[in-house]
C-alpha cells in the first residue's frame, strides 16, 4: 500500500489540498484510492460547516494525478502538471459528505491517455454505496527545464 507521505511526493497538491489518503491497487490503467479526511473541520473545502458533495469532483481529478504521477515514477520520471478543463457525466447521488462515518474509496480508470492530455472515468462510494461519478479531462502542462521554477 502507498501511504499519504508518498502520494504527496507524486503531485502537486500538498497539505489539506492532497486529498487521498492511500492508494490501495494500481495498474497501467487505473487506480483505487482511500480518503479519510472528508470529516475533517479544517478541510480546506468546507464552507458553511460542510463539505459538498460537489467536491467529489475534486477528489476524482486528484485519483488522476496520483496515477499519474504513480505512471510517471515506475518510468523514472515526473508528472507534468495538469489542468483540469473538463467533466463530463458527472453524477451526484448524495448532497454533502462530511456527515459520512467511514471512509471515501474510488476506482478510477483511463479512458484515454495522449502526451498533452488525460482522460478518465471515476467512481467514489463510502461503505460500499455509489456517492459520485463521471468523467474528467485534464491537459498536461509542459514540464520547466531543469533549474526553471519559482524562486
Amino acid at each position: 500500500m502507498i501511504g499519504r507521505d508518498e502520494i504527496a511526493a507524486l503531485i502537486p497538491h500538498q497539505g489539506g489540498m492532497c486529498l487521498w489518503d492511500e492508494v490501495l491497487a494500481w495498474d497501467a490503467g487505473s487506480i483505487r484510492l482511500r480518503a479519510h479526511n472528508h470529516r475533517d473541520s479544517g478541510h480546506p473545502l468546507r464552507s458553511g460547516e460542510r463539505l459538498r458533495a460537489v467536491h467529489l469532483c475534486e477528489y476524482g481529478a486528484q485519483a488522476m494525478a496520483v496515477h499519474g504521477g504513480l505512471q510517471a515514477s515506475a518510468a523514472g520520471g515526473v508528472a507534468a502538471p495538469g489542468v483540469l478543463v473538463a467533466l463530463r457525466g458527472v453524477q451526484l447521488h448524495v448532497a454533502r459528505l462530511d456527515d459520512l462515518p467511514g471512509a471515501l474509496e474510488c476506482e478510477a480508470e483511463s479512458l484515454a491517455q495522449a502526451a498533452d492530455s488525460q482522460q478518465y472515468a471515476f467512481r467514489i462510494t463510502h461503505a460500499g454505496t455509489l456517492l459520485a461519478e463521471g468523467r474528467a479531462a485534464v491537459v498536461l502542462q509542459a514540464p520547466l527545464p531543469p533549474g526553471e521554477g519559482l524562486g
